[in-house]
């Protein structure tokens, strides 16, 4: 007989920092909760907040907030298609209507199209507040197919979901007309610090970001990415803040950016497609609360203020990983001396 009781996975989790944070979005000090099984990479993130530190903080910047989902359904021939594109850009204060009717957080955005043959690919992006959003837009999804069917004559539903959204895939479309919240970080580390705890110089370490990011991206064939771990930090950060763990996908598509300044090091990670939450599905676990607390992110503000929030200290906590690997990578072994020494047994 197979129990189905629910059952808790247990995955280690510690804090790393403090990180300094500036910026119009979180400007203070923090410790990041990271659950992982892969150790070295506490100390690896915890050494990029050292340098954050004493580098000034790491700069913020919410760039683009919205969610999707794209509906999918089908009209008898491509000039049907056509003719409905035409009328729902003529009626999009009709939709926004049904759309922020189906939630009080819910506000519509824009609409995106797509047709294929005779079928039209529908992408809806809306602003959700403190959730992540997954629920929020399907429900307006559903409202705006009822509305679409019966304003619409000859139209068929094949899908609250047609793959343009795009939902936890590898795609181009998130990267150009924004899936979740797009954030920048971005930081100056002073060449003597690069040198005294990243135990590297400025110049190896944007040798390293074209040679390996850049080109190496490009002829792997990587869609609108180039980092080298973003997915590690991501996924340790969404398992201890209670988010939807597969969202990693197409939040890895990211870029990191690396230059001289007076012969100091500019480094940033751009990630346009952040989704995370403060509320809903995943939050009403203790220690998720805890650590939300911790990070002030259930503090009274705007709708929308705390997983804004929440997403630059994600942004920041990736840059500290991605500047630490990047360091350690151009000394050679010590990536591997540093995996041995943490998980050989």
């Amino acid at each position: 007989m197979h129990n189905n009781l629910e059952k808790s996975a247990i995955i280690p989790m510690k804090t790393i920092g403090p990180v300094r944070i500036t910026g119009p979005v979180v400007n203070e000090e923090l410790q990041v909760p990271l659950a992982t099984f892969e150790t070295p990479l506490w100390p690896s993130t915890n050494r990029g907040a050292r340098v954050s530190v004493k580098s000034g903080g790491i700069h913020t910047v919410i760039v683009d907030d919205r969610m999707t989902r794209s509906v999918l359904v089908e009209a008898e021939n491509a000039v049907k298609a056509l003719e409905t594109v035409k009328f729902l850009q003529s009626h999009t204060e009709d939709i926004k209507t049904v759309v922020e009717g189906t939630s009080r957080y819910a506000r519509f955005l824009a609409l995106n199209s797509e047709i294929n043959a005779n079928m039209i690919f529908i992408r809806l992006e809306i602003e959700t507040g403190d959730a992540s959003g997954h629920n929020m837009v399907t429900k307006a999804a559903d409202a705006f197919l009822d509305w679409l069917l019966n304003s619409t004559a000859d139209l068929k539903y094949i899908s609250v979901s047609g793959n343009y959204c795009v939902d936890k895939k590898v795609s181009a479309v998130n990267g150009i007309l924004g899936r979740g919240k797009n954030v920048i970080a971005e930081m100056i580390v002073p060449e003597k610090i690069c040198r005294r705890y990243l135990k590297t110089i400025p110049e190896k370490i944007v040798e390293i970001y074209i040679k390996k990011n850049l080109i190496g991206s490009i002829l792997s064939g990587g869609i609108r990415t180039a980092n080298a771990h973003f997915a590690n930090i991501l996924l340790a950060f969404y398992l201890a803040t209670g988010q939807d763990a597969a969202n990693i996908i197409e939040g890895s598509q990211g870029f990191v950016h690396a230059e001289l300044r007076n012969n100091d090091l500019y480094f940033s990670v751009t990630l346009p497609n952040i989704i995370v939450g403060t509320v809903g599905n995943g939050k009403d676990h203790d220690f998720v609360r805890s650590n939300l607390h911790n990070l002030g992110c259930l503090e009274k503000r705007e709708p929308g203020g705390n997983a804004k929030r929440l997403a630059a200290i994600a942004a920041a906590t990736v840059l500290c990983g991605e500047l630490s690997l990047l360091a350690a990578l151009t000394n050679r072994g010590e990536l591997m001396r540093t995996h041995e020494k943490m998980e050989r047994k």
